[in-house]
């Protein structure tokens, strides 16, 4: 697998920190090159040294706010001016809000819808064509076990990423017998900057479940080159999404919500 991608360009989101971090690591591990794309450009440029350092792989940075209108189209079309061309997307950039919907800053909790929805369709939409022509290609999209029920006090965060992990997993089936794949990763909580960013203090069933960063990643960028349609990384999230299935949305709900503001 890694004479295919070795040597090839991936485009990875959201890379200053996190999960972006670590899927770029784990590329870079395969042999890959690596575009990193977010707003910090002091962490792009600290992620990129390292990245040259530890795996001998060429480096872009792209210092943009994805949120702001166009700026998928913008990076895609700075990118293609360096002559790179990307053979491995993921679209990770992304972040949730923490707090009753009806507490919540309209325009704060717009832009996230802006990032976690709009850019990422975008970036897809602009690079699968390109994938397709030439007849290769993988997406990872990176979606969340709260895509799998409503989830009181993420509520809209949780409904973007049923978005995204229904749109990939309808795209990658559109995608049969072009050589090209969409991989969804549905990650539960974290531990990265996620709450941080979100504003929520942990509950004690998100200290429970955290899982590891780099785990994450490993599982994600695995699945996506067995050119898998989803995964939801860890034996006690896989347990958690299939059993809230068994329950009525109404439940969901109250499950969702106790278990994010408990303890």
């Amino acid at each position: 697998m890694d004479d295919i991608i070795t040597g090839k360009w991936a485009l990875v989101t959201g890379t200053s920190s996190g999960l972006g971090v670590d899927f770029a690591r784990e590329l870079a591990k395969h042999g890959m090159n690596i575009v990193l794309a977010a707003r910090r450009d002091s962490l792009l440029r600290k992620v990129s040294k390292e990245l040259i350092k530890n795996y001998g792989i060429n480096t872009e940075i792209f210092s943009i706010d994805l949120s702001e209108d166009k700026a998928p189209l913008k990076l895609y079309e700075q990118i293609r001016e360096q002559g790179i061309e990307i053979e491995v997307l993921v679209n990770n950039a992304g972040y949730g809000i923490y707090g009753m919907f009806t507490n919540i800053d309209c325009e704060t909790e717009l832009n996230m819808l802006k990032l976690d929805i709009l850019a990422l369709t975008h970036l897809t939409k602009l690079y699968v064509k390109n994938m397709v022509e030439r007849g290769r290609g993988y997406i990872l999209q990176v979606a969340s076990i709260g895509a799998y029920q409503p989830s009181p006090t993420y509520a809209t965060y949780s409904a973007a990423k049923s978005y995204v992990l229904y749109f990939g997993e309808a795209l990658n089936y559109e995608l049969q017998n072009t050589g090209v794949s969409c991989t969804v990763v549905s990650p539960g909580i974290t531990d990265t900057e996620f709450l941080k960013v979100a504003g929520q203090t942990p509950s004690l069933y998100q200290r429970l479940m955290m899982m590891e960063s780099t785990a994450v990643a490993q599982i994600g960028v695995k699945a996506m080159l067995k050119r898998k349609m989803s995964v939801v990384p860890g034996l006690m999230n896989k347990l958690s999404i299939y059993s809230v299935k068994l329950l009525p949305s109404r439940l969901q709900a109250a499950l969702a919500y106790a278990t994010m503001t408990t303890g």
